[in-house]
């Protein structure tokens, strides 16, 4: 069986498993939790991010690189088409979402962090000592604020990140509003990109993740439940009912090796 070493709160590992359910192939959870360092990643595959994917003797890291070996070896159900202009605006819209929407979003979650303490906790990797959550949530928003500007998440970076979210999904808006998906009449790799890298700006509601209640249908105040962008989160609904299998159908198990929110591709 397909091994995915994942962590849960990943959207990049999002972006993973929604390939994997699409193509209909039984895989493992394996949750890579916080703690002693990626060495178990690290001796797999010679580098520390997740996600991770295991297919017998082959290890794959870089969830681009692994939906491109899902496709290359599970054929069933493309996600990279073949003609080639549809081919090129799929994995530039792969790319962008990558680089662009998930960064971005993963600023905007910084943002709302220091915003909300109570949000800030429900964010937390399982497993995270009940003293550590309560040092996480008493941390005042402004000292949260002022540590982010070391790492370029500072007030500035988080305002100018949301400004771009809000430019991106208002265009995703209008490529969706006659056409079921960004591409073609069927998904793509660029949908599914797209669709698990928004994860942050808006948790999805259904029994997808295994995140706090608090957390699913919630999101980055301002976009997440603002109407201009009910098309795009109601798309990407869809998109979820139709193959995201419900976590019921899904083996999970701990892994050893640990990983943290900001370790990811």
């Amino acid at each position: 069986m397909l091994e995915l070493y994942q962590f849960e709160m990943s959207h990049y590992s999002e972006k993973v498993r929604l390939i994997l359910d699409y193509k209909g192939l039984e895989y493992r959870k394996i949750e890579v939790t916080p703690g002693i360092g990626q060495l178990e990643l690290v001796r797999m595959s010679g580098q520390r991010q997740v996600p991770v994917l295991k297919d017998g003797s082959v290890v794959i890291a870089d969830s681009t690189a692994i939906a491109e070996y899902l496709d290359k070896q599970y054929p069933d159900k493309p996600i990279i088409p073949g003609d080639p202009k549809l081919r090129g605006l799929c994995l530039i819209l792969e790319q962008w979402a990558d680089e662009l929407i998930g960064l971005n979003a993963r600023k905007c979650l910084v943002g709302a962090m220091g915003q909300d303490q109570s949000f800030r906790t429900a964010v937390l990797p399982a497993g995270t000592p009940d003293i550590f959550k309560t040092f996480v949530g008493s941390v005042p928003g402004d000292f949260f604020s002022f540590l982010g500007i070391g790492v370029g998440m500072g007030p500035d970076a988080i305002k100018a990140a949301q400004a771009a979210m809000k430019h991106d999904l208002a265009s995703l808006c209008f490529i969706l509003m006659k056409q079921p998906y960004l591409i073609t009449d069927q998904p793509t790799l660029a949908d599914f990109a797209v669709a698990g890298l928004t994860m942050y700006v808006k948790f999805p509601a259904g029994n997808y993740l295994n995140i706090p209640d608090a957390l699913k249908g919630k999101g980055i105040s301002g976009i997440a439940d603002a109407g201009t962008f009910y098309p795009f989160f109601t798309w990407r609904d869809k998109l979820y009912s139709d193959y995201r299998k419900p976590l019921a159908t899904t083996n999970t198990s701990t892994g050893s090796g640990p990983t943290s929110i900001n370790i990811e591709d």
